[in-house]
């Protein structure tokens, strides 16, 4: 459970809609994002979030007017490292949620964002990423997830969905032909990838480091993207 300490500095507070209560909490140059009392995310442990973007754009390089689904803002770290590497042909459609999220960006972390959000190859929307995902047919190269831990509903109950049979069979429809739904996951999870595998995706798994300051007797901490690939 993650406490208050000194030199943290509670920025603002926000409820998930249907779900949890986030805090945003600033310790110098450093942001951190709650769920209730858990970290959910922070500045000083991103690569995971970062690789997430560039392993999903290495996967599908070479292909033009790409077009990109990323489910959650967060801390942007996923939308900056896409941007980075695709090219002028490429459209990203962000789906967030929560009003307060891009208010953060747009705010107390505006140079961390960078001017991200105003790129013109970027389309924010404000709704839930299922709701995109649930209408599309063949219409994006890659869906990014990185809304919860893992795959579960953590953040709303409602995003459980995501990870389920129908959500799955969902995304599928929703990508093209060697689309690529990459989930960000703190855990392996081996009966989501059998999930998967039953939805008609071949499944990569990959153990990426989160970028943690090392610490003494902790072995070094890693995160977990599902690649999955439609035929």
């Amino acid at each position: 459970m993650w406490e208050l300490e000194d030199g943290d500095e509670l920025i603002d507070t926000c409820r998930v809609p249907d779900g949890a209560r986030l805090r945003l909490v600033r310790n110098g140059g450093d942001f951190v994002i709650l769920l209730d009392r858990n970290e959910l995310m922070s500045t000083d442990v991103c690569a995971s979030e970062v690789q997430l973007a560039e392993m999903t754009c290495a996967r599908l390089a070479g292909r033009s007017n790409l077009q990109m689904l990323i489910g959650g803002y967060g801390l942007g770290f996923t939308l900056r490292a896409a941007l980075e590497v695709l090219d002028d042909t490429a459209h990203v459609t962000v789906a967030e949620i929560v009003p307060e999220i891009v208010q953060w960006a747009r705010g107390p972390m505006a140079g961390l964002t960078a001017g991200c959000l105003d790129d013109r190859r970027v389309q924010l929307v404000h709704d839930d990423v299922a709701m995109l995902i649930d209408a599309a047919r063949d219409a994006y190269d890659a869906i990014l997830l990185d809304v919860d831990n893992g795959p579960e509903g953590l953040t709303r109950a409602l995003n459980g969905w995501l990870y389920s049979r129908d959500g799955l069979q969902a995304a599928a429809r929703a990508l093209r032909p060697g689309g690529i739904l990459a989930v960000w996951s703190a855990f392996q999870d081996p009966a989501f990838v059998a999930l998967l595998g039953e939805a008609g995706f071949t499944v990569e798994v990959a153990s990426v480091d989160a970028g943690e300051e090392p610490q003494a007797g902790r072995d070094p901490l890693h995160h977990v993207i599902f690649f999955a690939t439609k035929a």
